[in-house]
């Protein structure tokens, strides 16, 4: 777990990957967040205005 180490060439958490931990956390969580959302929105029955 050190690709950011490999691709910018800097070691902000000191090459033990919390950092890498953190960030994919972070994405797995956004994803979470969105399908939740979608399906609550599409299990609501729609609203037609006449």
């Amino acid at each position: 777990m050190d690709w950011i180490e490999q691709l910018f060439g800097i070691s902000p958490d000191a090459a033990s990957g919390t950092l890498e931990a953190l960030i994919a956390g972070a994405i797995v969580t956004v994803i979470l967040g969105v399908i939740f959302a979608i399906r609550t929105r599409s299990g609501r029955p729609s609203e037609r205005v006449r």
